[in-house]
């Protein structure tokens, strides 16, 4: 999907973050400007230490800004409540880890299922979506089984079905593939790049080129900025 095709889902206008310790200040980001198109793929690169991670902590809400302004679907976040900023979290942004995060006591469809309870959501209408998501990641048969039960590829599958079945307004995507061997990696890269051709809106976060090149935009971040934005190959 072509990102002229979609409206401005994200807008961050001269966001910065400093994080204050022991009379320290530590500028992770410096004044980002940055928007994401409705359907857009973007992968946010960068060294160890650039302001990935703190970039993708605002941008999915479980941060605010020290400065700047931060638009989600026209609407600026900056003065939520922390009950509103879950309730937008649960409903607008999944969240796929690098850890997978998944609950150990839970079975596959209970770690799927966990956000939809949150809303209240009846129950004939969380199976069927729990059910279309482990579909649509192909662990529909795993249902039953534990997060100890599955390998590491199978666990981020899982994680990424926990991320979809809210149908978010977008996918957040932390180092996705970094604790995966590289044919793991490959794959649920692969799976994200068919979630975006299905029209998800995805930003990951990754040090690694390989991955970084599935994406359609790349935006190198270096010292808290962004240096250079460029638009990958189809």
């Amino acid at each position: 999907m072509s990102s002229a095709q979609g409206s401005a889902l994200i807008q961050l206008i001269g966001v910065k973050k400093v994080f204050f310790t022991d009379e320290v200040e530590t500028h992770a980001l410096a004044g980002i400007h940055m928007e994401i198109k409705e359907g857009e793929y973007i992968a946010v690169s960068g060294p160890s230490g650039c302001g990935k991670s703190t970039l993708l902590s605002i941008l999915g809400l479980l941060d605010t800004p020290t400065e700047g302004e931060y638009h989600l679907n026209n609407n600026s976040v900056a003065n939520l409540s922390l009950s509103d900023r879950a309730k937008i979290r649960n409903r607008e942004i999944g969240f796929i880890f690098q850890n997978f995060n998944l609950i150990g006591d839970l079975n596959v469809y209970e770690n799927v299922e966990l956000p939809l309870t949150y809303r209240r959501m009846p129950s004939a209408e969380r199976k069927e979506r729990v059910q279309w998501a482990l579909d649509r990641v192909e662990m529909s048969h795993r249902m039953k089984h534990y997060p100890s039960q599955l390998s590491g590829g199978q666990q981020q599958r899982v994680a990424v079905a926990r991320a979809l079945v809210g149908k978010p307004s977008i996918l957040l995507a932390d180092e996705p593939t970094g604790n995966l061997d590289s044919r793991n990696g490959e794959a649920v890269m692969e799976l994200l790049h068919d979630l975006h051709k299905d029209g998800a809106t995805i930003c990951m976060v990754t040090h690694d080129p390989r991955y970084a090149r599935h994406a359609e935009r790349e935006v190198h971040l270096f010292d808290g900025q962004i240096v250079e934005e460029q638009a990958e190959a189809v």
